[in-house]
């Protein structure tokens, strides 16, 4: 009985360490160079990272099902807006609010259940031959609903999550009627029905179909890097970029982040982890392989997106977890609008 019980502990033991060694990652971001970031992770600490890829929503719908079988201890997606809606289903927990982490990060991109890793601002481009200095002079998120661009527009559809979350800072900042407002304004201003990606949007003011578009950073960058094939690359010439709200509240920035989920089974690791992405090495790799923008000083971005102009005013006012609590307002204004 008394060997029984020493081996019983031995396997128990030996169980601990393998899962001590270990932190696993549901992830609904889709970059190779974030696996990459895992392996140079795991050279330093010896903790192997498990990664599972998928969409957000599908790998939210197994983290819930799961429930306490859940093997998984970060949720790594985009949008602040997703972590937002993961918090508020009570997927995630406590635990992201060491010194490091506190003091990398600003206070308007965490919460104690989720950290932004890398930021991303969603602006406007612009058709230089179309789109006279003065018409972009004071440009806010706002004034894209002014009758002036009417015809002119092009955004994504009102699924799209960047949209969620943009519309739910203009909730958060200017209430849900002014949003409501808004938002019809915005929907008289199309130049065509919501379709496609953000790329699509700014391909479409290269072709003439619309002289203003919405899109985050990234994708300029991305296109014109090459890495879309040459097509692409020679839209984005033709589009330019602008910072709207400059005159007050700054530029819509969102994240990319992490979630602590609820049963984590190796919470120390994960913390760890995200305390390395936050690094100055990792950070350096996130900007040059992504084109987001770094979430910690000290860490220039990609040169595409330093042309881009690094001058600009972020809006560090709205914290980033109002987008998750104001998500349902900002569809439910866009709906109501008959944004498609």
């Amino acid at each position: 009985m008394k060997k029984l019980t020493i081996i019983s502990l031995f396997f128990a033991l030996v169980s601990t360490l393998s899962v001590a060694s270990e932190v696993n990652i549901f992830s609904a971001r889709h970059y190779d160079s974030d696996i990459q970031l895992y392996e140079k992770f795991t050279a330093k600490t010896g903790i192997k990272v498990n990664v599972v890829s998928g969409k957000a929503k599908a790998l939210e719908k197994r983290i819930i099902e799961e429930g306490a079988d859940c093997v998984a201890d970060l949720y790594i997606t985009a949008d602040a807006g997703r972590l937002g809606a993961a918090q508020s289903k009570g997927m995630l927990q406590g635990g992201l609010s060491s010194a490091v982490i506190k003091v990398a990060v600003p206070k308007n991109f965490r919460t104690s259940q989720w950290v932004g890793i890398a930021k991303r601002a969603r602006i406007v481009y612009f058709a230089p031959e179309r789109v006279t200095g003065a018409e972009l002079t004071g440009l806010t998120y706002e004034s894209l609903a002014d009758p002036k661009w009417k015809g002119r527009l092009v955004i994504r559809k009102s699924n799209n999550i960047y949209n969620q979350s943009l519309v739910a800072s203009l909730v958060k900042n200017n209430g849900k009627k002014a949003a409501a407002a808004w938002a019809n304004g915005v929907v008289s201003n199309m130049a065509r029905t919501p379709k496609g990606n953000d790329r699509a949007q700014i391909m479409a003011v290269a072709a003439g179909e619309a002289d203003i578009a919405v899109a985050n950073t990234y994708y300029l960058a991305l296109m014109l890097s090459g890495k879309k094939g040459a097509e692409q690359q020679e839209a984005a010439k033709k589009v330019k970029p602008f910072f709207p709200n400059q005159d007050g509240r700054g530029t819509h920035m969102n994240i990319s982040g992490a979630g602590l989920l609820k049963y984590a089974p190796n919470k120390a690791n994960a913390v760890a982890l995200v305390e390395f992405l936050l690094s100055t090495e990792a950070q350096e790799h996130i900007v040059n392989n992504t084109f987001e923008y770094p979430m910690i000083e000290g860490v220039s971005p990609h040169p595409l997106v330093v042309e881009m102009g690094l001058d600009f005013k972020q809006d560090l006012k709205t914290k980033v977890a109002s987008y998750g609590a104001k998500q349902a307002d900002a569809l439910e204004v866009m709906l109501a609008a008959g944004w498609k």
